[in-house]
Protein backbone atom coordinates (compact mmCIF):
# COMPACT_ATOMS: atom_id res chain seq x y z
CA UNK A 1 0.00 0.00 0.00
CA UNK A 2 1.49 3.45 -1.00
CA UNK A 3 2.03 6.14 1.36
CA UNK A 4 -0.89 7.80 -0.11
CA UNK A 5 -3.25 4.96 0.37
CA UNK A 6 -2.33 4.56 3.60
CA UNK A 7 -2.83 8.01 4.31
CA UNK A 8 -6.59 7.82 3.13
CA UNK A 9 -7.50 4.82 4.87
CA UNK A 10 -6.59 5.90 8.40
CA UNK A 11 -8.71 9.13 7.55
CA UNK A 12 -11.42 7.04 6.46
CA UNK A 13 -11.41 5.41 9.70
CA UNK A 14 -11.27 8.47 12.03
CA UNK A 15 -13.66 11.21 10.54
CA UNK A 16 -16.90 10.99 9.56
CA UNK A 17 -18.39 10.73 5.80
CA UNK A 18 -17.85 14.56 5.04
CA UNK A 19 -14.74 15.11 6.56
CA UNK A 20 -13.19 11.26 4.40
CA UNK A 21 -14.50 12.93 0.87
CA UNK A 22 -12.44 16.41 1.57
CA UNK A 23 -9.45 14.21 2.72
CA UNK A 24 -10.19 11.47 -0.60
CA UNK A 25 -10.21 14.70 -2.90
CA UNK A 26 -6.79 16.19 -1.73
CA UNK A 27 -5.11 13.12 -1.26
CA UNK A 28 -6.52 12.07 -5.33
CA UNK A 29 -4.74 15.40 -5.99
CA UNK A 30 -1.29 13.73 -5.32
CA UNK A 31 0.62 12.09 -7.68
CA UNK A 32 1.50 8.57 -6.61
CA UNK A 33 5.49 7.41 -5.55
CA UNK A 34 7.14 4.89 -7.54
CA UNK A 35 7.87 1.93 -6.39
CA UNK A 36 11.46 2.13 -7.44
CA UNK A 37 11.81 5.47 -5.34
CA UNK A 38 14.68 4.70 -3.19
CA UNK A 39 16.47 7.06 -0.36
CA UNK A 40 19.55 7.47 -3.35
CA UNK A 41 16.64 9.11 -5.86
CA UNK A 42 14.40 11.52 -3.37
CA UNK A 43 16.72 14.42 -5.27
CA UNK A 44 14.10 13.09 -8.44
CA UNK A 45 11.07 13.44 -6.16
CA UNK A 46 8.83 16.18 -7.11
CA UNK A 47 9.13 19.30 -4.69
CA UNK A 48 5.95 20.19 -2.16
CA UNK A 49 5.44 23.35 -3.71
CA UNK A 50 5.01 21.34 -7.18
CA UNK A 51 2.31 19.15 -5.65
CA UNK A 52 0.66 21.73 -3.90
CA UNK A 53 0.25 23.75 -7.84
CA UNK A 54 -1.10 20.20 -8.69
CA UNK A 55 -3.44 19.64 -5.81
CA UNK A 56 -6.95 21.08 -6.58
CA UNK A 57 -8.33 23.33 -4.34
CA UNK A 58 -11.13 23.26 -1.68
CA UNK A 59 -13.72 25.77 -0.61
CA UNK A 60 -11.95 27.85 2.50
CA UNK A 61 -12.68 25.59 5.75
CA UNK A 62 -13.83 22.67 4.65
CA UNK A 63 -11.41 20.16 5.61
CA UNK A 64 -10.90 21.98 8.87
CA UNK A 65 -14.84 22.13 9.50
CA UNK A 66 -15.35 18.45 8.51
CA UNK A 67 -12.54 16.93 10.75
CA UNK A 68 -13.34 18.15 13.66
CA UNK A 69 -16.92 17.73 13.23
CA UNK A 70 -18.82 15.35 16.09
CA UNK A 71 -18.64 11.86 15.04
CA UNK A 72 -22.15 10.45 14.51
CA UNK A 73 -21.69 7.04 12.98
CA UNK A 74 -21.15 5.01 16.63
CA UNK A 75 -24.53 6.26 18.11
CA UNK A 76 -26.74 5.64 15.45
CA UNK A 77 -25.30 2.47 14.54
CA UNK A 78 -25.03 0.56 17.94
CA UNK A 79 -28.40 2.61 19.88
CA UNK A 80 -30.65 4.54 17.89
CA UNK A 81 -33.59 2.40 15.02
CA UNK A 82 -32.21 1.98 11.95
CA UNK A 83 -33.53 3.85 9.01
CA UNK A 84 -35.73 1.22 8.28
CA UNK A 85 -37.31 1.30 11.50
CA UNK A 86 -37.33 5.27 11.74
CA UNK A 87 -39.44 4.76 8.65
CA UNK A 88 -41.68 2.27 9.90
CA UNK A 89 -42.38 4.78 13.27
CA UNK A 90 -43.26 7.80 11.08
CA UNK A 91 -45.18 5.83 8.55
CA UNK A 92 -47.62 4.35 11.49
CA UNK A 93 -48.04 7.70 12.68
CA UNK A 94 -48.33 8.90 9.16
CA UNK A 95 -45.49 11.30 8.63
CA UNK A 96 -42.77 10.87 5.72
CA UNK A 97 -39.76 12.25 7.54
CA UNK A 98 -38.14 13.22 10.91
CA UNK A 99 -39.05 17.02 10.41
CA UNK A 100 -42.34 16.65 9.71
CA UNK A 101 -42.91 14.79 13.18
CA UNK A 102 -40.70 17.53 14.81
CA UNK A 103 -42.49 20.19 13.23
CA UNK A 104 -46.00 18.90 14.33
CA UNK A 105 -44.39 18.03 17.97
CA UNK A 106 -42.56 20.80 18.84
CA UNK A 107 -44.44 23.98 19.38
CA UNK A 108 -43.55 27.07 17.09
CA UNK A 109 -42.80 29.26 20.19
CA UNK A 110 -39.80 27.03 21.10
CA UNK A 111 -38.48 25.26 17.76
CA UNK A 112 -35.14 26.40 16.62
CA UNK A 113 -34.04 26.21 13.40
CA UNK A 114 -31.59 24.18 11.45
CA UNK A 115 -28.77 26.76 12.31
CA UNK A 116 -29.46 27.21 16.28
CA UNK A 117 -31.28 30.11 16.10
CA UNK A 118 -34.85 30.94 16.77
CA UNK A 119 -37.28 33.01 14.90
CA UNK A 120 -40.32 34.07 16.05
CA UNK A 121 -43.74 35.03 14.65
CA UNK A 122 -43.29 38.90 14.78
CA UNK A 123 -39.84 38.48 13.15
CA UNK A 124 -38.86 36.95 9.85
CA UNK A 125 -35.00 37.39 10.72
CA UNK A 126 -33.71 34.96 13.19
CA UNK A 127 -32.65 36.59 16.59
CA UNK A 128 -29.63 38.13 17.20
CA UNK A 129 -27.70 35.62 19.15
CA UNK A 130 -28.11 32.21 18.01
CA UNK A 131 -29.49 29.04 20.59
CA UNK A 132 -26.68 27.10 20.06
CA UNK A 133 -26.05 23.23 22.02
CA UNK A 134 -23.35 23.10 24.28
CA UNK A 135 -20.79 20.06 25.00
CA UNK A 136 -20.40 18.97 28.86
CA UNK A 137 -17.79 20.81 29.69
CA UNK A 138 -18.95 24.42 27.94
CA UNK A 139 -22.59 23.69 29.89
CA UNK A 140 -20.00 23.57 33.51
CA UNK A 141 -17.90 26.70 32.66
CA UNK A 142 -21.13 28.51 31.32
CA UNK A 143 -22.38 27.79 34.77
CA UNK A 144 -19.71 28.61 36.48
CA UNK A 145 -19.92 32.22 35.03
CA UNK A 146 -23.45 32.43 35.53
CA UNK A 147 -22.59 31.50 39.52
CA UNK A 148 -19.91 33.71 39.54
CA UNK A 149 -22.74 36.65 38.85
CA UNK A 150 -24.21 36.09 42.19
CA UNK A 151 -23.84 37.85 44.95
CA UNK A 152 -22.62 36.05 48.54
CA UNK A 153 -24.90 37.16 51.39
CA UNK A 154 -25.31 35.62 55.15
CA UNK A 155 -28.09 33.76 55.72
CA UNK A 156 -31.26 35.01 57.52
CA UNK A 157 -33.55 32.57 56.67
CA UNK A 158 -34.06 31.45 60.05
CA UNK A 159 -36.84 29.04 61.09
CA UNK A 160 -34.75 26.14 62.15
CA UNK A 161 -32.41 25.98 59.19
CA UNK A 162 -29.07 26.81 59.89
CA UNK A 163 -25.48 27.14 58.34
CA UNK A 164 -22.73 25.07 59.28
CA UNK A 165 -19.46 24.64 59.60
CA UNK A 166 -18.61 21.32 58.56
CA UNK A 167 -14.93 19.51 59.28
CA UNK A 168 -13.64 18.03 55.91
CA UNK A 169 -13.04 15.01 57.44
CA UNK A 170 -17.13 14.64 58.16
CA UNK A 171 -17.91 15.81 54.36
CA UNK A 172 -15.43 13.11 53.16
CA UNK A 173 -16.73 10.09 54.82
CA UNK A 174 -20.60 10.83 55.80
CA UNK A 175 -22.07 13.23 53.71
CA UNK A 176 -20.06 12.76 50.50
CA UNK A 177 -20.57 8.88 51.31
CA UNK A 178 -23.42 7.88 49.50
CA UNK A 179 -23.34 4.37 51.25
CA UNK A 180 -24.96 6.55 53.95
CA UNK A 181 -27.92 7.83 52.71
CA UNK A 182 -28.77 6.29 49.76
CA UNK A 183 -29.60 2.90 51.31
CA UNK A 184 -32.79 1.82 51.89
CA UNK A 185 -34.45 0.40 55.53
CA UNK A 186 -31.83 -2.22 56.55
CA UNK A 187 -34.33 -5.24 57.01
CA UNK A 188 -31.26 -6.91 57.82
CA UNK A 189 -29.48 -4.51 59.67
CA UNK A 190 -27.21 -6.50 62.33
CA UNK A 191 -25.28 -7.80 59.28
CA UNK A 192 -23.96 -3.85 58.98
CA UNK A 193 -22.93 -3.82 63.11
CA UNK A 194 -20.54 -0.20 62.43
CA UNK A 195 -23.47 1.46 60.93
CA UNK A 196 -25.80 0.07 64.18
CA UNK A 197 -23.02 1.25 66.80
CA UNK A 198 -23.29 4.62 65.00
CA UNK A 199 -26.84 5.02 65.29
CA UNK A 200 -26.83 3.65 69.25
CA UNK A 201 -24.03 6.53 69.58
CA UNK A 202 -26.60 8.57 68.10
CA UNK A 203 -29.45 7.78 70.58
CA UNK A 204 -26.78 8.18 73.23
CA UNK A 205 -26.08 11.89 72.87
CA UNK A 206 -29.59 12.61 71.50
CA UNK A 207 -31.03 10.92 75.51
CA UNK A 208 -28.06 13.01 77.07
CA UNK A 209 -29.09 16.47 75.56
CA UNK A 210 -32.59 15.92 76.01
CA UNK A 211 -32.32 14.45 79.48
CA UNK A 212 -35.42 11.91 78.49
CA UNK A 213 -35.14 8.69 79.15
CA UNK A 214 -34.56 7.20 75.75
CA UNK A 215 -33.99 7.69 72.08
CA UNK A 216 -35.12 5.94 69.07
CA UNK A 217 -32.61 6.17 65.70
CA UNK A 218 -34.27 9.14 63.86
CA UNK A 219 -37.76 9.91 62.16
CA UNK A 220 -38.02 12.01 58.79
CA UNK A 221 -37.90 16.00 59.97
CA UNK A 222 -38.87 18.09 62.38
CA UNK A 223 -42.54 18.66 61.64
CA UNK A 224 -42.52 14.66 61.09
CA UNK A 225 -41.39 13.82 64.52
CA UNK A 226 -43.71 16.84 66.07
CA UNK A 227 -47.09 15.14 64.38
CA UNK A 228 -45.32 12.11 65.40
CA UNK A 229 -45.55 13.23 68.75
CA UNK A 230 -49.31 14.72 68.43
CA UNK A 231 -50.47 11.79 66.92
CA UNK A 232 -48.39 9.70 70.63
CA UNK A 233 -50.52 11.94 72.61
CA UNK A 234 -53.41 11.36 71.34
CA UNK A 235 -53.24 7.51 71.57
CA UNK A 236 -52.02 7.46 75.15
CA UNK A 237 -54.96 8.64 76.93
CA UNK A 238 -57.89 6.01 77.56
CA UNK A 239 -60.51 8.72 77.00
CA UNK A 240 -58.97 9.71 73.18
CA UNK A 241 -58.73 13.29 73.87
CA UNK A 242 -59.30 15.55 70.60
CA UNK A 243 -57.22 19.18 71.50
CA UNK A 244 -53.83 19.32 71.12
CA UNK A 245 -52.79 23.03 71.89
CA UNK A 246 -49.52 24.97 69.97
CA UNK A 247 -47.74 27.27 70.95
CA UNK A 248 -47.93 30.90 68.53
CA UNK A 249 -44.04 30.96 68.37
CA UNK A 250 -43.83 26.96 67.17
CA UNK A 251 -42.03 27.24 63.78
CA UNK A 252 -44.72 27.57 61.02
CA UNK A 253 -43.72 24.71 58.55
CA UNK A 254 -44.35 22.40 61.91
CA UNK A 255 -47.41 23.90 62.17
CA UNK A 256 -48.81 23.82 59.14
CA UNK A 257 -47.13 19.41 59.17
CA UNK A 258 -49.31 19.27 62.56
CA UNK A 259 -53.07 20.47 60.70
CA UNK A 260 -51.98 18.04 57.93
CA UNK A 261 -52.13 14.97 60.22
CA UNK A 262 -54.42 15.79 62.04
CA UNK A 263 -57.20 15.60 59.85
CA UNK A 264 -56.92 11.67 59.66
CA UNK A 265 -57.58 11.66 63.83
CA UNK A 266 -60.20 14.20 63.41
CA UNK A 267 -58.04 16.17 65.72
CA UNK A 268 -58.52 20.27 66.94
CA UNK A 269 -55.30 21.64 66.55
CA UNK A 270 -55.32 24.95 68.22
CA UNK A 271 -52.29 27.49 67.72
CA UNK A 272 -52.74 29.84 71.33
CA UNK A 273 -50.29 31.81 72.86
CA UNK A 274 -48.82 29.83 76.21
CA UNK A 275 -46.63 31.70 77.73
CA UNK A 276 -48.92 32.45 80.46
CA UNK A 277 -49.58 28.87 81.16
CA UNK A 278 -52.84 27.11 79.85
CA UNK A 279 -55.40 29.19 78.62
CA UNK A 280 -58.50 29.23 80.99
CA UNK A 281 -60.95 27.60 78.78
CA UNK A 282 -58.85 24.98 79.12
CA UNK A 283 -57.60 24.34 82.59
CA UNK A 284 -60.29 22.43 83.34
CA UNK A 285 -60.92 20.89 80.38
CA UNK A 286 -61.25 17.06 80.24
CA UNK A 287 -59.90 17.25 76.22
CA UNK A 288 -56.46 18.62 76.28
CA UNK A 289 -54.56 15.62 75.30
CA UNK A 290 -51.18 17.90 74.77
CA UNK A 291 -49.43 21.08 74.19
CA UNK A 292 -46.26 21.55 71.71
CA UNK A 293 -43.33 24.42 72.61
CA UNK A 294 -40.59 25.68 70.85
CA UNK A 295 -37.16 25.90 73.18
CA UNK A 296 -35.89 28.44 71.85
CA UNK A 297 -38.64 30.06 70.16
CA UNK A 298 -39.15 30.99 66.29
CA UNK A 299 -37.36 34.39 68.11
CA UNK A 300 -34.72 32.72 69.45
CA UNK A 301 -36.34 33.39 73.13
CA UNK A 302 -35.90 31.30 75.96
CA UNK A 303 -38.49 30.14 78.13
CA UNK A 304 -38.93 28.48 81.35
CA UNK A 305 -41.59 25.94 80.63
CA UNK A 306 -42.02 24.14 83.79
CA UNK A 307 -45.09 25.69 85.04
CA UNK A 308 -46.96 25.01 81.99
CA UNK A 309 -45.50 21.20 81.91
CA UNK A 310 -46.90 21.35 85.83
CA UNK A 311 -50.31 22.53 84.74
CA UNK A 312 -50.38 20.17 81.14
CA UNK A 313 -49.63 17.35 83.74
CA UNK A 314 -52.33 18.09 85.88
CA UNK A 315 -55.11 18.20 83.28
CA UNK A 316 -53.85 15.01 81.94
CA UNK A 317 -51.92 15.92 79.09
CA UNK A 318 -48.55 15.70 77.45
CA UNK A 319 -45.87 18.13 76.99
CA UNK A 320 -44.23 18.04 73.94
CA UNK A 321 -41.27 20.12 73.35
CA UNK A 322 -39.15 21.11 70.15
CA UNK A 323 -36.08 21.58 70.65
CA UNK A 324 -33.00 22.95 68.97
CA UNK A 325 -29.67 20.54 69.84
CA UNK A 326 -27.07 23.41 69.45
CA UNK A 327 -28.95 25.22 72.15
CA UNK A 328 -29.25 21.89 74.36
CA UNK A 329 -25.72 21.93 74.59
CA UNK A 330 -25.68 25.27 76.89
CA UNK A 331 -29.30 25.47 78.52
CA UNK A 332 -31.38 23.53 80.57
CA UNK A 333 -32.92 19.85 79.18
CA UNK A 334 -36.18 19.54 78.55
CA UNK A 335 -36.72 16.46 80.59
CA UNK A 336 -35.41 18.52 83.25
CA UNK A 337 -38.30 20.68 83.61
CA UNK A 338 -41.21 18.33 82.66
CA UNK A 339 -41.35 17.36 78.67
CA UNK A 340 -42.60 14.39 78.05
CA UNK A 341 -41.36 13.90 74.42
CA UNK A 342 -38.91 15.94 72.83
CA UNK A 343 -38.07 16.44 68.86
CA UNK A 344 -36.39 18.34 66.87
CA UNK A 345 -33.72 18.76 63.70
CA UNK A 346 -30.67 16.51 64.09
CA UNK A 347 -29.41 19.00 61.24
CA UNK A 348 -27.83 20.95 63.91
CA UNK A 349 -25.16 18.74 64.52
CA UNK A 350 -23.48 19.68 61.32
CA UNK A 351 -25.29 18.98 58.39
CA UNK A 352 -26.05 22.25 55.85
CA UNK A 353 -29.17 23.04 54.45
CA UNK A 354 -28.80 21.53 51.03
CA UNK A 355 -32.38 22.81 49.63
CA UNK A 356 -34.25 21.47 52.94
CA UNK A 357 -32.59 18.84 53.41
CA UNK A 358 -31.73 15.80 54.73
CA UNK A 359 -32.49 16.45 57.97
CA UNK A 360 -33.33 14.42 60.38
CA UNK A 361 -35.40 14.38 63.11
CA UNK A 362 -34.40 13.30 66.70
CA UNK A 363 -36.78 11.31 69.04
CA UNK A 364 -36.68 11.14 72.52
CA UNK A 365 -39.37 10.28 75.00
CA UNK A 366 -39.65 9.18 78.49
CA UNK A 367 -39.67 5.32 79.90
CA UNK A 368 -43.82 4.76 80.11
CA UNK A 369 -44.07 6.16 75.98
CA UNK A 370 -41.20 3.52 74.73
CA UNK A 371 -43.77 1.18 73.38
CA UNK A 372 -45.33 3.39 71.35
CA UNK A 373 -42.38 5.34 70.17
CA UNK A 374 -42.26 5.48 66.41
CA UNK A 375 -38.82 4.23 64.44
CA UNK A 376 -36.38 1.82 65.52
CA UNK A 377 -34.46 1.50 68.78
CA UNK A 378 -31.03 0.57 68.87
CA UNK A 379 -29.67 -1.51 71.30
CA UNK A 380 -27.10 -4.01 72.96
CA UNK A 381 -27.34 -7.77 73.00
CA UNK A 382 -24.69 -10.58 72.58
CA UNK A 383 -24.09 -12.70 69.26
CA UNK A 384 -24.00 -16.83 69.57
CA UNK A 385 -20.45 -16.84 71.03
CA UNK A 386 -20.90 -14.34 73.52
CA UNK A 387 -19.58 -11.60 71.99
CA UNK A 388 -21.40 -7.81 72.32
CA UNK A 389 -23.34 -7.22 69.53
CA UNK A 390 -25.90 -4.79 68.47
CA UNK A 391 -29.40 -4.90 66.82
CA UNK A 392 -32.71 -3.51 66.44
CA UNK A 393 -33.97 -4.06 70.23
CA UNK A 394 -37.49 -2.28 69.43
CA UNK A 395 -39.48 -1.41 65.95
CA UNK A 396 -43.00 -1.82 67.16
CA UNK A 397 -44.25 0.31 64.54
CA UNK A 398 -42.40 -0.91 61.25
CA UNK A 399 -44.04 -1.83 58.62
CA UNK A 400 -42.65 -5.32 58.36
CA UNK A 401 -43.74 -6.09 61.35
CA UNK A 402 -46.34 -8.85 61.90
CA UNK A 403 -50.09 -6.70 63.42
CA UNK A 404 -52.32 -9.15 65.18
CA UNK A 405 -54.75 -10.29 63.07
Amino acid sequence: MSLRQSFVAAVSLRTTAPARRAFIRTASALPAASPSATPSSTSQAPSSRALASQAQPLPLGSVSESVFAPLDDFSPRHIGPRDEDIQKMLAELGYKSLDDFIADAVPKEIRLDADGSKTTESSSSASATPIIALSESELARRGLEIAEKNANFKSLIGLGYHNTNVPPVILRNVLENPAWYTSYTPYQPEIAQGRLESLLNYQTMIKSLTGLDISNASLLDEGTAAAEAMTLSYGHGKSKRKTFLVDERVLPQTISVLRQRARGFEINVEVVNLSQGLPESHKTSKDVMGVLVQYPDIDGRLKDWSSLAEETHKAGGLVVCAADLLALTMVKPPGEWGADIAVGSSARFGVPPGFGGPHAAFFAVRDKLTRKMPGRLIGVSKDARGSKAYRLALQTREQHIRRAQ
